[in-house]
């Protein structure tokens, strides 16, 4: 089934659930649900959490899909748009900013780098505060440096707004790309974004599911 909405309107939808992401599953009574979908019904999707939890999620027409395939690091390159969630170390970037005064920035370690497809560009830019795994971050930007395996990730125009990740060669890396309904198949692993409606119910925010098997490590 392929979605009735424009294209225009479709990104717009997406880009604001997914840049309204709460930092963590505690925030504004969102929960981030994963798992294997079990089944999809027209305006609902089952999933067998990985907690072991059967739930039951509305879904429609305008709730965003991103799928996620895979991807190499060698396709990292300046001015990509990319994602990634990762624990700070307690350790120096190796990169160092010369101008216009030198500095130098905390190492992050990467758990994950999704390439942002160029028509989400801008989707959730900036850092935050992330669930999984604990004490870590999630930071949306182009990739402003690289040296070896240290990714810049820049969300603003100074010095301090950006994240040094260290990607290394067992850190998985994806494409993410804007999705449709028909992507959602029972069986396919998803990473949903859900909230709780005034009549108690769950409703689907956002759904990233990933293609050829692949799991979300988001």
């Amino acid at each position: 089934m392929m979605y009735n909405l424009p294209l225009r309107a479709l990104l717009a939808t997406a880009l604001l659930a997914f840049s309204s992401l709460p930092a963590t599953s505690q925030d504004a009574g969102t929960d981030h649900l994963r798992g294997q979908i079990t089944g999809i019904e027209t305006t609902a999707i089952a999933l067998k959490a990985s907690d072991g939890r059967s739930i039951r999620l509305q879904f429609s027409e305008t709730t965003p899909v991103f799928t996620l395939s895979k991807a190499s690091f060698a396709s990292v390159d300046f001015g990509l748009y990319v994602g990634s969630v990762a624990v700070r170390l307690e350790m120096t970037s190796p990169i160092v900013r010369a101008t216009p005064r030198e500095t130098i920035s905390w190492l992050y370690l990467g758990k994950e780098l999704r390439i942002i497809d160029e028509n989400l560009r801008g989707i959730a830019v900036g850092f935050k505060k992330w669930d999984l795994p604990q004490g870590s971050s999630m930071t949306h930007g182009w990739v402003d440096d690289l040296e070896n395996r240290v990714v810049s990730i820049k969300y603003g125009p100074t010095q301090d707004e950006e994240s040094d990740v260290l990607l290394g060669p067992e850190v998985p890396v994806t494409r993410m790309s804007l999705g449709q309904r028909s992507d959602l198949k029972a069986g396919a692993h998803a990473f949903i974004g859900a909230s709780k409606g005034t009549d108690g119910k769950l409703n689907a925010v956002f759904v990233f599911v990933g293609k050829d098997g692949l799991v979300p490590s988001l």
